[in-house]
């Protein structure tokens, strides 16, 4: 094999000198913290069975055999979008191999040379990629900073006229599990003419009566332009979809490249996309469980007095500020010796200073569970002071 340019031996020896390398380990064994599985959806048997079924009904192919522009259009995907547009409330649906490749599509596709893309600082690195390839111009507002986020509508629209502004921001952040207030988004958005742009990967069955996730909660379907909603997450599956107009999804049909030029999912992956969302339509006990996980979750983080270090969150994802690399990994030890496996996120993925642990709750975590695991935390405080 060819040695590696000396400049990227530089790169990878100075993330170990940060103590922030990377490298791909087995599945960890313990109580599980640290995975998007928050309904449990991924081990459900029931799914699984019906996964089946759906596929052997389609015809049973392994592989899609193409692009959806080519051959890979299977009966499933028309079923799986029209399942969508229903359930989440909108004219259309496109189905996408995963949120990544939604968001690199979306925005290299959708906004043009001379338009101008306002997006919250803390959006997802696949936003941030997307928007590298754009022709449009981006500008970040700070984090949930509603003034900011005016601010700079006033300054862009001021630019010349045929320019299209797009707002852009989460239902539910990754990192922090915080969430914006969408409603008074909305009202910019409406107030500056902008379209508004929602990312509801870690909302979708989790936030809502059902999961459909926050636009919906909060009645506003017909105040975004378009909705990402991806599978990976609590849905237990795999791929995405962007929920938006009829001519929307025709222009991303004919100019987003990374749904045009990839292979399409497999009836099998859209089988279990269409399972996972029957079992949600009519399942009543996971997510309620989920909500009765959080609302515990929260009592006892007061219960150990760890209140000033966990950042306010109503969602599935809980973070414990622990500043340092070498501080917030000997945390998430400390929790995995103990039989609790929870992540940290480290620099450069975090800001220096803001590393964390990052705990995932989920509807099969037991109270004794969350009880012992924030003990542990709580102890790991106190002695590392």
């Amino acid at each position: 094999m060819q040695k590696l340019p000396l400049k990227l031996e530089k790169r990878l020896q100075k993330r170990i000198e940060d103590n922030s390398f990377r490298k791909l380990l087995p599945s960890a064994n313990g109580v599980d913290f640290f995975s998007n599985d928050y309904i449990g959806f991924s081990r459900s048997r029931l799914i699984a069975d019906n996964v089946l079924k759906i596929s052997q009904q389609s015809g049973g192919l392994n592989g899609s055999t193409g692009s959806r522009l080519l051959s890979g259009n299977h009966s499933l995907f028309k079923i799986l979008e029209n399942q969508l547009s229903s359930f989440h409330n909108s004219q259309a649906a496109l189905i996408f191999n995963s949120g990544y490749d939604a968001n690199i599509g979306f925005f290299s596709a959708v906004p043009q040379k001379g338009d101008i893309i306002l997006y919250d600082e803390y959006s997802h690195a696949s936003i941030r990629d997307g928007m590298k390839m754009s022709l449009a111009n981006n500008f970040k507002f700070r984090h949930n900073d509603l003034e900011d986020l005016e601010s700079k509508l006033i300054r862009s629209s001021s630019k010349k006229p045929g320019s299209v502004i797009y707002i852009v921001t989460e239902s539910v952040f990754s990192m922090d599990g915080d969430m914006p207030d969408l409603i008074k988004i909305a009202e910019l958005a409406e107030k500056y003419d902008a379209r508004l742009i929602i990312d509801e990967a870690h909302a979708t069955g989790v936030i809502g009566e059902k999961g459909q996730g926050l636009v919906q909660e909060l009645k506003l379907e017909s105040k975004v332009f378009a909705r990402i909603h991806t599978f990976g997450k609590a849905m237990g599956c795999h791929g995405a979809a962007i929920l938006c107009s009829n001519k929307l999804k025709e222009y991303l049909v004919n100019f987003c490249r990374t749904f045009i030029y990839t292979t399409a999912l497999s009836p099998h992956s859209v089988a279990a996309i269409s399972a996972a969302y029957r079992f949600l339509d009519s399942d009543k006990d996971s997510l309620k469980n989920l909500k009765e996980n959080i609302k515990y979750f929260k009592l006892e983080v007061q219960k150990n007095n760890l209140q000033d270090i966990i950042i306010e969150s109503d969602s599935a994802i809980q973070a414990c500020i622990i500043s340092g690399n070498t501080r917030v990994k000997l945390a998430a030890s400390d929790l995995a010796d103990n039989g609790f496996v929870v992540k940290a996120i480290l620099a450069p993925t975090v800001p220096s200073g803001s590393e964390r642990l990052r705990f995932c709750l989920h509807s099969y975590n037991s109270k004794h569970e969350i009880s012992e695991v924030l003990k542990v935390l709580g102890n790991f405080v106190a002695n590392n002071k």
